[in-house]
């Protein structure tokens, strides 16, 4: 099998596999619990999909798993494992805390999906990984949107449906990426766990750069996905609009799947920095413009929503890419569940930030909070002047 048909492979079971992410938040108004109606409950829920993926990778980096061994294999078995977790909204009769004990793991075991994804492809690419990483991120967005394009069908596709579908497709992206796509020709085997491997990361100046500046973009992106439906909500409600709020949040979201094609294509010329820059200046003034959002014709909101989620993950791949440049072959598997997993603890606090602001405020103005992620991020990358600031204030 060439390189490109493994790279098509790769792309779809990312696709598969990160589909479980989101099922929590669509589930949770359905299940049969008195938290149904909370809506505290959506950002617990996947804030337990985030702690897990959290301790995940932080193990996985920890203990050199991506490196040590097979890559397929672990994504292998991590599908298998989520999938099964995912299957833990289907218990009879289950609590609050059984749901988020089971999101959690479904969390810890999609640290084998998606960073792992990343490992295998830089595997295989030693020139236009920025490229190859751009629809394979596209991959991981389509399928985080997935669940609101099933739920916008209404109880046609109830949370039983979609439990179990997404559960379904995780363990076909898993067989797919164990059995059709061996290691990669660039892959090196790290032959032993070393104790000082997080310390010897972060010393490369250009690690760090690319590290914290996808530390400012995950302070946005996983905020802005896990509250567009409420956004697009509360828009329909103020403005009696009529909106489908799960299709427009399937699209809101969907549309990154685009961006990080074409910031791939944009990024072979133009370089990964440039590409990550401009998509967190676009995010960022969409977290600026928010508060008056809510008071957009419907045309032009939903054209905002659409540029806010193109621009949100568009820089996405770029980081990974600078990141992975900047380790070595024996460390990158490592490296890059490292920074996810200190990525995903950032956007944790974005979330409970945002999800424990009064509903009143958190739509008019919680999303301004979301502009210190761009901000810090530009900065880190060298592309946040304070003298532009200064410019604007005068």
């Amino acid at each position: 099998m060439g390189k490109k048909s493994i790279t098509v492979l790769l792309i779809l079971s990312q696709f598969l596999g990160t589909s479980l992410w989101f099922v929590g938040n669509i589930s949770i108004p359905q299940l049969p619990i008195a938290e149904a109606q909370d809506t505290a409950a959506i950002s617990n829920v996947l804030a337990a999909v985030q702690f897990g993926f959290i301790l995940g990778t932080l193990l996985y980096a920890f203990l050199l798993i991506a490196d040590r061994f097979s890559p397929s294999r672990v994504f292998l078995c991590s599908a298998l494992l989520a999938a099964f977790c995912n299957m833990g909204l289907l218990l009879p009769h289950p609590d609050f805390y059984t749901i988020l004990t089971f999101r959690f793991f479904t969390g810890f075991f999609l640290a084998g999906i998606y960073p792992v994804g990343m490992k295998i492809a830089a595997d295989y690419y030693e020139k236009g990984l920025g490229l190859a990483l751009g629809y394979l991120v596209g991959a991981l967005v389509l399928g985080t949107a997935f669940p609101h394009f099933l739920n916008s069908f209404g109880f046609q596709f109830d949370y039983v449906k979609i439990t179990v579908i997404t559960s379904f497709l995780a363990l076909l992206g898993g067989l797919l990426v164990g059995f059709c796509i061996p290691d990669g020709p660039f892959r090196r085997k790290q032959q032993q766990f070393k104790w000082n491997a997080f310390a010897l990361l972060f010393k490369t100046q250009n690690f760090r750069k690319a590290a914290y500046g996808y530390f400012g973009h995950m302070w946005e992106l996983y905020a802005f996905w896990a509250f567009l439906p409420v956004l697009i909500h509360s828009y329909t409600e103020i403005n009696n609009a009529g909106l489908n709020v799960a299709l427009w949040s399937f699209f809101g979201i969907a549309i990154g799947a685009l961006s990080c094609a074409l910031g791939g294509h944009l990024s072979v010329t133009w370089g990964s920095k440039k590409v990550a820059g401009l998509s967190l200046r676009i995010s960022g003034f969409c977290c600026l413009i928010s508060p008056f959002a809510i008071m957009f014709p419907s045309f032009l909101f939903l054209v905002f929503i659409l540029l806010w989620g193109a621009a949100v993950v568009a820089d996405s791949p770029q980081f990974s890419r600078m990141i992975a440049a900047n380790t070595t072959p024996e460390t990158r598997g490592s490296a890059l569940t490292l920074v996810n997993c200190i990525g995903f603890g950032i956007s944790v606090v974005s979330i409970q930030v945002l999800g424990n602001l009064p509903q009143d405020f958190s739509v008019k103005y919680g999303y301004l909070l979301l502009a210190l992620g761009p901000a810090f991020g530009l900065w880190k990358i060298g592309g946040f002047q304070l003298k532009m600031v200064k410019n604007i204030l005068k």
